[in-house]
């Protein structure tokens, strides 16, 4: 068997031999196709929600980053050199949360709920 007998990516269509050992077959992306990954990520979530119902499902399509890399600088110097790097690169970039010294939330038990270990006469 010569290859050219079997490849047929050179067509773009689907063979109908490898297409007749699929129960079904589809192909997705984002509406402009422009974040493929991002798209796959989301479209994941929400399979793992869904139940095989024709019913819509609540959740929200984008994250709070949205189709954008992240970055999470733990000091200032390190929050400058973001800075320093995008005036270099051609970046579309936007601070969602601007630096400061991480807080603890105002929720957050600050006391601990366990005794304290009593130690014996000899301090242990």
């Amino acid at each position: 068997m010569r290859a050219k007998e079997f490849i047929v990516e050179r067509t773009g269509k689907h063979h109908e031999h490898h297409a007749s050992v699929h129960t079904s077959a589809a192909v997705a992306r984002d509406p402009g196709g422009y974040y493929p990954n991002y798209h796959q990520l989301r479209t994941g979530l929400a399979l793992a929600m869904s139940d095989g119902s024709n019913n819509k499902l609540d959740i929200d399509h984008e994250s709070w980053m949205g189709p954008y890399w992240t970055q999470h600088p733990y000091t200032e110097v390190e929050h400058n050199m973001f800075k320093q790097v995008k005036k270099s690169i051609p970046t579309e970039y936007h601070d969602r949360v601007a630096f400061h010294k991480s807080k603890e939330p105002e929720d957050t038990q600050k006391t601990s709920p366990v005794a304290k270990p009593k130690k014996n006469k000899y301090g242990i």
